[in-house]
């Protein structure tokens, strides 16, 4: 660690680079900065601004204040609200070394490869240390980012990454105040650590864990000592662990199979040490491994000296393990100026950071979207969702909907409070029915559907045009409702019509015929749906396929939420309208719908695919345009079946079926 002197001098030394950015103002409170803060921001003095620094803590979706912290290039400074500026989102880490997760996440070439190839060209990041050794920590960050983007040939980002050798509790202005006032326990900051003791030891011996991936491990640590014993590696089964935490070092085989011996053996648990100057490892399986769930905790540390010693010398140690709060790691600036976190980090990968930066792009267009032109009718504002109600609404709709030949819904999910704590947990399916005429056929038509985000909030727009003959003119009931035992969500609702292209005459939907909906994927699935004959309508020039269909549960197959399951709907014996779920189960399926909504970095198993949704996500209807495949004379009738597979055939699970739900329509225009 450099002297105080030394950082002085070595501050001197830094070039007098500035790299400077804006962000596109939005109307919110603003912070009140002293006139030599505004002047070095490159802005005019201004009296009319809330000091909000001294009347409490920021918090997400307030505005962030101008600020300029130096760095080993620089300067970097950021304006809010100038205008003309290109909308960037900044993403602030500070490091600490006294988090194996950090320590991972920096070691791991995976993660910073991540990091310098896929970070969005509208993102700048921050990187801070929390240490007093921040001046070192700077240069070694420099250098891992600097060594990953020549590897993978991506040198210009480094104009995106600034490293700043000033430590956040010497910084000077609201960053250590948000980092600190949001700080948390969960997967991507508190220091997990590792307590040792042992008789004649005057103090306990402390130091960092990194526990394994929790998607293949369902053990947690118990708020118990355990007695720690010596197994060597693990690679082989050792009946002396009974009962105890399994004391291993790394290599010769592989961490599952380290764990799988030790649950063989009927450890209570696994610590992993990681052998003199390597860094502490990401414990995870790796492919068919990772089909065998463990109910073990298991963890990876540095081997400490007087561990080792007591081991070898038959002296008994005994481990707990606990979670020391820490200031946060990770802040986001979105391109409309707003703070912003930034969810959990479930392993350690910049990742986690990249598909924060890709929502914030999404966040930015879908705003530009609503600027569009159209009529809209408010149906929620701001409203509680919650038990068997749910939130309804009585609403009049245009008088003449034949007008519009669009309509898209905006809906938004947020929390009763600020921070993603404050969310409801789990992911559930949230449905917008709508009736305005309850006598006609189109009452309790289901209009939208959503699932919502473990613990985060998000917002979307869903094209829904072909439903707009529901739309009757008049008074129409909306009901928005979700699993009547989840916590509560606060939702909000406009509709959007418009004209998708006034220059030109299209088809516009007058007709919507309901045909089949779901339930349980069992064996008898597939006898409950009978052919549906019908005429087509001699006015309609055009006949369009809607369904909106995902699965659910979880059977000894993973059916419907994580098996691969095919929708069909087979069209006068002869054409075979599939709809397949392919990504349900992969690793990353929803990971890479972020810019497409999804929300990112929830607080749970956000990432794998699922059965024709995502965890924070609008679920899209699907369209196809089937009028080829009918006889339009209005003469004869038409004939349409469904039936869902799993692996080809008519699913059969030995337990606890899943469930498929589905509304699906043909729609009639003319």
């Amino acid at each position: 660690m450099l002297p105080s002197s030394s950082l002085v001098v070595y501050f001197l030394l830094v070039a007098s680079v500035h790299v400077t950015f804006a962000a596109k103002q939005i109307p919110r409170r603003r912070l009140k900065l002293t006139d030599d803060e505004v002047r070095r921001a490159g802005l005019e003095p201004r009296d009319n601004l809330v000091d909000q620094r001294s009347s409490g803590s920021l918090e997400p979706g307030e505005p962030a204040a101008a600020f300029t912290v130096p760095t080993l290039n620089g300067e970097f400074v950021y304006q809010p609200g100038v205008a003309g500026s290109a909308g960037v989102s900044v993403v602030i880490h500070a490091f600490t070394n006294k988090s194996a997760f950090l320590e991972c996440l920096w070691s791991s070439s995976a993660s910073l490869a991540s990091l310098v190839e896929e970070l969005p060209a509208s993102a700048q990041v921050l990187f801070l240390s929390l240490d007093d050794s921040a001046v070192t920590d700077a240069l070694w960050m420099r250098e891992r980012l600097h060594d990953a983007a020549t590897k993978h040939g991506q040198k210009e980002v480094l104009s995106r990454l600034h490293v700043s050798p000033v430590p956040v509790f010497a910084v000077g202005n609201w960053i250590a105040s948000v980092l600190y006032s949001w700080a948390c326990v969960g997967h991507n900051c508190g220091l997990a650590q590792a307590v040792f003791t042992s008789q004649g030891w005057d103090f306990p011996v402390i130091v960092k864990r990194l526990d394994a991936r929790y998607d293949w491990l369902t053990g947690r640590w118990a708020q118990t000592r355990y007695e720690l014993r010596d197994a060597g590696d693990g690679c082989e089964p050792s009946p002396s662990v009974e009962g105890a935490v399994a004391w291993l070092s790394e290599g010769n085989c592989s961490f599952f199979t380290k764990v799988q011996n030790m649950a063989k053996s009927d450890a209570s648990g696994v610590l992993v040490y990681a052998l003199a100057g390597n860094a502490i490892q990401d414990m995870n399986c790796v492919d068919t491994e990772c089909l065998t769930p463990l109910d073990l905790p298991a963890a990876m540390v540095h081997v400490h000296p007087a561990v080792s010693r007591a081991l070898r010398s038959g002296v008994g140690v005994n481990v707990s393990f606990q979670t020391t709060p820490s200031p946060n790691f990770f802040i986001g600036i979105d391109q409309q100026g707003a703070l912003a976190e930034m969810g959990w980090f479930l392993y350690p990968s910049f990742s986690f950071l990249n598909w924060q930066a890709q929502w914030f792009d999404f966040s930015t267009a879908l705003q530009l979207k609503l600027e569009s032109p159209a009529t809209v009718v408010s149906v929620f504002a701001n409203v509680q969702m919650q038990g068997d109600k749910g939130a309804v609404a009585d609403v009049n709709m245009p008088l003449d909907l034949s007008t519009f030949d669009t309509l898209m819904l905006d809906a938004s999910l947020s929390c009763p409070g600020s921070r993603d704590a404050s969310c409801p947990q789990w992911d559930h399916t949230v449905q917008l029915f709508v009736c305005c005429d309850h006598l006609g056929p189109y009452c309790h038509v289901e209009l939208g559907r959503w699932i919502t985000a473990f613990r985060r909030i998000g917002r979307w727009q869903t094209d829904v045009s072909p439903l707009l003959p529901v739309l009757d003119a008049g008074v129409c009931r909306f009901t928005m409702k979700t699993a009547p035992w989840a916590m509560p969500w606060m939702v909000s609702l406009n509709l959007r019509f418009s004209v998708a292209n006034r220059t030109e005459e299209k088809l516009r939907p007058f007709r919507v015929m309901s045909l089949y909906d779901g339930g349980t994927f069992d064996k008898t699935y597939n006898q409950r749906y009978p052919p549906i004959k019908f005429p087509v309508p001699a006015s309609a020039k055009k006949v369009e396929l809607y369904a909106v269909i995902t699965g659910h549960g979880s059977d000894d197959n993973g059916c419907g939420e994580f098996c691969v399951t095919s929708h069909h709907f087979l069209v006068n014996a002869v054409h075979n309208n599939t709809r397949s779920f392919d990504s349900a189960g992969s690793a990353l399926g929803c990971a890479e719908r972020v810019n497409e909504g999804g929300v990112p970095n929830e607080h749970g198993t956000w990432l794998y695919g699922r059965g024709g949704w995502c965890d924070g996500l609008q679920v899209d209807p699907w369209r196809l345009d089937v009028t080829a495949q009918l006889d339009v004379s209005g003469q004869a009738s038409n004939t349409v079946r469904y039936f869902g597979l799993f692996n080809g055939k008519d699913p059969n699970p030995t337990q606890q079926p899943g469930y498929i739900v589905m509304s699906s329509f043909l729609i009639f225009y003319k």
